[in-house]
């Protein structure tokens, strides 16, 4: 559909919220926040008039929407910049709706996920699905309140899909600016879907068929190519990839540039991951917001895991299949696997991963035919992926 006003992205001008040295900084996270915020309050009244019950999903969704570190966004808006430079004053509205979308669609992701690793906290709150079934215990209601919570959640997640679309449609982004992004947008949520199921088939995996014995030694690069094939459908691609392609085909780039774009995101995206890894193992509880040794207890095979298994002894490999997704690992099982991972070196191995996926990004991105403050910001935001503890 048709929207008013200039393409954004092609005029020029100063925008206070948007610093390419800082552009995960406070005012552009806030501005984030804000317009999400606002966009759900318009919201409320087709809620509301549905019925009061209605209440606890607006607020459950505000609380998602209130918080996150907006990478997704920003990586939209600086790819906008990198193709086109700033934005005039006048269209940062529509641009923040439009990234908005990107951390829409995440709460949605993050909800889901949480329903299907059965995790009771996300960001050191209860997670969706636990505070549906505390509203069903609340109100004394009949039924299953855990299958009812689990209810309530799948919808909150549906919802946000839907408003992720929504958010991206209402924004008055000009309509060649749309349909040059919306290819990229859909392609995304088809691929952290699909990536999903991905990683739900090899969490399926018995951790010795998904590493089998090859001469006496589990074999790694089966396993390796599987993790990194669910790592780059369901993370690099939604969380970099495609954010920043989207944003820099409102820009206006070409075909060329989008390539470019692709060989800065994929790895960065990968090194995204691995960094995740790396903290739902060892991540510090007060920092994260998980229980520490989270994906210990769900049983993840990450790269992390992979190494680990394959570099370890026969006795680290009894360890890891005796404990690695036991839902009720206390915190000796997870010391006891933290220490089997670190020993089989396969902690150092990652960090080098990350290291050189981290480069492989700025090398492309030092080759990439960007403005200079999308450079600055591109490079800002690589590090801010993987130097991390959250």
């Amino acid at each position: 559909m048709d929207r008013p006003g200039p393409d954004v992205g092609v005029v020029a001008g100063p925008v206070a919220v948007l610093d390419p040295a800082d552009p995960l900084g406070a005012a552009f996270r806030g501005a984030v926040s804000d317009r999400l915020a606002a966009f759900v309050a318009r919201r409320a009244p087709a809620l509301e008039v549905m019925g009061p019950e209605l209440s606890g999903v607006r607020s459950m969704a505000d609380a998602l929407l209130g918080g996150g570190k907006r990478l997704r966004p920003a990586f939209f808006v600086w790819g906008l910049v990198a193709a086109g430079g700033h934005p005039a004053d006048a269209d940062l509205p529509a641009l923040l709706d439009a990234a908005g979308s990107f951390d829409l669609l995440h709460a949605s992701a993050l909800v889901h996920d949480d329903v299907m690793d059965s995790s009771d906290v996300r960001r050191g709150q209860p997670s969706a699905h636990r505070r549906f079934e505390a509203l069903h215990a609340g109100a004394g209601w009949l039924g299953d309140g855990p299958a009812f919570g689990r209810a309530g959640a799948i919808l909150l997640g549906d919802l946000l899909i839907m408003w992720s679309a929504q958010i991206l449609g209402e924004a008055r982004l000009h309509v060649d600016a749309v349909a040059r992004a919306l290819p990229l947008v859909d392609l995304m949520r088809t691929e952290v879907t699909c990536g999903q199921y991905l990683d739900m088939v090899v969490q399926a995996q018995p951790l010795p068929r998904w590493l089998p014995e090859v001469a006496g030694r589990p074999e790694l690069a089966g396993a390796l190519a599987d993790a990194d094939r669910v790592t780059e459908h369901k993370t690099a691609r939604y969380t970099v990839v495609r954010p920043v392609q989207a944003g820099a085909a409102v820009g206006g780039a070409d075909p060329r540039l989008l390539e470019q774009l692709l060989a800065y995101g994929s790895p960065l995206g990968r090194a995204f991951q691995f960094r995740d890894d790396l903290l739902g193992v060892f991540g510090d509880p007060e920092v994260t917001g998980k229980p520490a040794g989270d994906d210990l207890r769900e049983g993840k095979r990450t790269v992390l895991v992979a190494q680990a298994y394959a570099r370890t002894n026969a006795a680290g490999r009894l360890l890891l299949v005796d404990l690695l997704g036991d839902p009720d690992l206390g915190t000796d099982g997870v010391a006891r696997l933290q220490d089997v991972i670190t020993d089989s070196g396969a902690t150092a191995e990652v960090e080098a991963t990350i290291t050189a996926t981290h480069d492989q990004a700025l090398s492309a991105l030092a080759c990439a035919d960007v403005t200079d403050e999308g450079r600055t910001a591109l490079t800002a935001l690589a590090d801010a992926a993987v130097r991390r503890t959250a």
